[in-house]
Parts: C-alpha cells; structure tokens; sequence
C-alpha cells in the first residue's frame, strides 16, 4: 500500500502513467481494425458480441502477460541464427502475425473484388456458428502478436507494475468504447474498409520488418495512416455534399 501511495504523490509516475497510456491506445488501434474489419462480416445480431469478445481476450491476454513479465522480457533473448541473422521468439511471433495479417487482408481485399456466391442449400445456423467461430479465432491470434508488442513497450517505458496495469486496462476501455462507432462508420462506408485493409497489409509488412531486425520508426506508420485517413475523410465529405446537392436539384 506503501508503494502505490508512493507512486501517487510521484510527478513522474503520472506523466509515464499517461504517457504509457497514449502509447497503448495508438498501439491498441491495430487490433481495433482487425476487429472491425472482422467483426462486420458476420450477421448483424452476433457482431457486438464478437467485439466484445475480441476486446475482452485482449485484455485477459494483457493483464496475464503482466503477470509473467520476467518470461516477457526474456522473449527478446536470440534463440537461433540464420546467416548472421539473430531470431528471438518475439521476432518469430511478429514474423508470424504480420504474414497472418498480410494474408487475412489481401484474401479480404480479393474477397471483396470477387465476392463468392454463398451457397443458399447450407443450414444459416451452421454458417454463423463457423463464421463466429472462425473469427474469433482470428481475433484471439492477432490479440496475442498485439498484447505481446503492447506489453514489451509498456516494459520498454517503465519499472512499475502498477501503471503497467493501469495504462493497459484504460487502453482496452478506450478500446471498447471506440468500437462500436469504429465499425459502424466502417460499414457505412465501404471505400474506409479497402483503405484499413491496406493500412492491415502496412501494419503487417511492419511486423515482419520489425521481425527480420528492421526497425520501422511507429511515428512514419501511423504519420501515412493520418495522412491516408485525412485524405478519405475529405472524399467522404465531398461525395456527402455532392450527394444533398443532386437531391436539392432533384426537388
């Protein structure tokens, strides 16, 4: 109790508390698109629930990552060379989440060029229940390449559990909270969800950078996913505009 009171009355545990804070929201917006993106393909009824889902597991997996940072840290450690490349196991899960992601985003971009005829014999339960299945699956896989790099900053910016915890839990109800707008406004407009798809493919050629020893400064990423969303907003905006005009004259 000592201790946390401790930390209370310290200026500088507040400012890496909120520094610590932004850093997991900006890094927490990745797997806010995954699970938008996802989540959107199911039937209307189900998708709130999988969200939820989806924000909850990142959250278990966070605070159970916390809970075992001595093992965490060690993840970094080179487990094998290969022509005098080093590979730690957090290279090899970052390796393995940014194929993941470039594949799921590339077969979605396909899927939404050619979409495939459903096949109207199948039972509607079972195609739910594997669909919802299927996604949470998917989500789970991402949480843990997003909790395991969320978790290893947070470790890179402090020493004390405490704020770890406290940055990782109000980054999660942000989270939660920016979801449903988050989704909505991605399924209201069709062109956003090619332009996250594509942000999906830059996040994931990153994590496979960052894998192979290549640091990707975040600020560069998130400075051309600003600048890309900026860009649509303005189209939106235009097309809106140009939409209630065509009406008035149509009056």
């Amino acid at each position: 109790m000592e201790y946390l009171l401790q930390l209370a009355a310290s200026p500088a545990a507040w400012v890496a508390l909120a520094t610590l804070i932004v850093m997991e929201i900006v890094l927490g917006i990745d797997n806010l698109i995954f699970i938008s993106i996802l989540t959107n393909k199911l039937p209307e009824a189900y998708r709130t629930k999988a969200r939820r889902i989806g924000i909850g597991m990142a959250l278990i997996l966070r605070l159970g990552l916390l809970g075992t940072i001595a093992y965490i840290v060690q993840l970094t450690t080179p487990v094998f060379e290969v022509l005098g490349q080093a590979f730690s196991w957090k290279d090899m899960i970052l390796i393995a989440g940014g194929l993941f992601l470039v594949w799921k985003a590339t077969s979605e971009i396909h899927h939404s060029m050619s979409p495939e005829v459903e096949d109207k014999t199948a039972g509607v339960s079972s195609r739910v229940a594997l669909g919802f299945a299927a996604a949470i699956g998917q989500i789970l896989m991402l949480d843990l390449v997003f909790s395991i790099d969320s978790i290893i900053t947070a470790v890179g910016m402090t020493e004390h559990l405490p704020i770890m915890v406290v940055a990782v839990v109000v980054a999660v109800l942000v989270m939660l909270l920016a979801s449903e707008p988050l989704a909505k406004f991605i399924n209201e407009n069709p062109t956003v969800v090619m332009l996250a798809l594509a942000f999906l493919i830059m996040i994931g050629m990153t994590l496979i950078a960052e894998g192979f020893g290549a640091h990707v400064p975040k600020g560069y990423v998130y400075a051309a996913m600003a600048f890309s969303a900026t860009v649509e907003t303005l189209n939106i905006v235009a097309r809106r505009v140009r939409d209630k005009r065509q009406a008035a004259l149509l009056k």
